[in-house]
């Protein structure tokens, strides 16, 4: 164990996130859509799902989903517009909660963050006592669920919040940490996406006790810079501190190709899922941002990156498709296949009221011309 490791056994972390956060607050606010399965977003045939309750989750509809494909997978599917401005009051509600016990709050999105109540404000004893106790006021004064997961680190914590949801509380002690990793597929590890997941089951790596027993050295050589971290978690360790107010910096998916690609008309069916999941997760966040970055990796390994900066902010999911589209264009015909391809928007700022009708418009974006 690490020597600074030993004393952050000490703190005490609480991960609170929203279950189904906007279709919950749209089946709060219209008794008519109660039990019924919903998704919030655009149900026209290049919309996307910014979220799912827990009804339509059941038929496998899920968040970045496309439209067409959630209708297909639950016909009976309803279809609700997203409300910007409620979500982000209601999120402010939530947040004014917190406040009552740390000033360290660090927001992921609307509808999820982490709290350090190492010293709170309001002691009731336990990390967890608080937890129960913001749960229920969440519950008595927006009508909502949440679920919390309390542990001494950020890494476990949101593992603990997951573990029961919906409407859940789930405690993982120091004690409990490191067996609780060893048995946990590892791409349920946060910060492990089904790429690098995949890559680590290629790799033998199925479990957070087959990644603890790869040494650093390893893991560096496959994962470069990542090797810390998962180092770190697959002992049940995460050093990083809760960042009161920090803002995230980017948002941005990939993929990884069965077969490469060598022809442009295979770009645009291909990325269009990651498109779709990198602007709903703005839209989750309440944000967007001003530069667009599109990746590309080689059959041969070799990976380039190109950048625009837009003088205005990304106002809709067709508008970074295309500058996305446009950044790619000239990589194609490539020289090599392309096996992987990303695209990541970043100088992000909150989402303001005057973007808002924009933001909306973002989840029935507008055509392309190219279908």
């Amino acid at each position: 164990m690490p020597p600074h490791a030993q004393p952050l056994l000490d703190r005490r972390i609480i991960h609170i996130d929203m279950d189904a956060f906007y279709a919950s607050v749209e089946q709060r606010d219209d008794p008519a859509l109660r039990g019924l399965p919903v998704a919030v977003g655009g149900s026209r045939e290049r919309g996307v799902v910014a979220a799912a309750s827990y009804e339509a989750r059941r038929f496998g509809v899920r968040s970045a989903m496309p439209s067409i494909t959630a209708r297909r997978q639950c016909p009976d599917l309803v279809f609700v517009p997203p409300r910007f401005d409620v979500y982000k009051a209601v999120s402010r509600q939530i947040h004014d909660i917190f406040a009552r016990y740390t000033s360290l709050v660090q927001p992921l999105s609307l509808d999820e963050a982490y709290l350090d109540v190492t010293a709170p404000l309001l002691d009731r004893g336990s990390a967890t006592a608080i937890a129960q106790e913001i749960r229920a006021a969440i519950r008595a004064e927006t009508g909502l669920t949440a679920s919390a997961g309390v542990s001494y680190n950020k890494f476990l914590a949101k593992l603990a919040s997951d573990h029961r949801k919906p409407d859940g509380l789930f405690v993982i002690t120091p004690r409990m940490g490191p067996l609780f990793v060893e048995t946990l597929p590892v791409g349920k590890f946060h910060g492990v996406g089904p790429v690098t997941a995949a890559r680590m089951n290629a790799l033998g790596i199925h479990t957070g006790l087959d990644l603890r027993r790869q040494s650093h050295a390893f893991l560096a050589e496959h994962f470069g810079k990542a090797a810390d971290y998962y180092h770190g978690v697959a002992r049940g360790q995460d050093d990083r501190p809760v960042d009161a107010d920090r803002l995230r910096k980017s948002v941005g998916a990939e993929t990884t190709f069965a077969r490469d690609l060598t022809q442009w008309a295979e770009v645009v069916p291909a990325l269009a899922p990651v498109f779709g999941k990198v602007w709903a997760a703005c839209v989750r966040g309440g944000h967007t941002g001003r530069t667009v970055t599109v990746k590309v990796k080689y059959a041969d390994f070799q990976q380039i990156t190109r950048s625009r900066s837009c003088v205005e902010r990304i106002a809709s999911q067709a508008e970074l498709e295309q500058v996305g589209l446009a950044l790619l264009r000239p990589c194609f015909p490539p020289r090599h296949g392309v096996r992987l391809l990303g695209v990541t928007i970043s100088n992000l700022e909150a989402a303001d009221d005057a973007k808002r009708p924009q933001l909306a418009l973002l989840l029935t974006p507008r055509s392309l011309g190219r279908r």
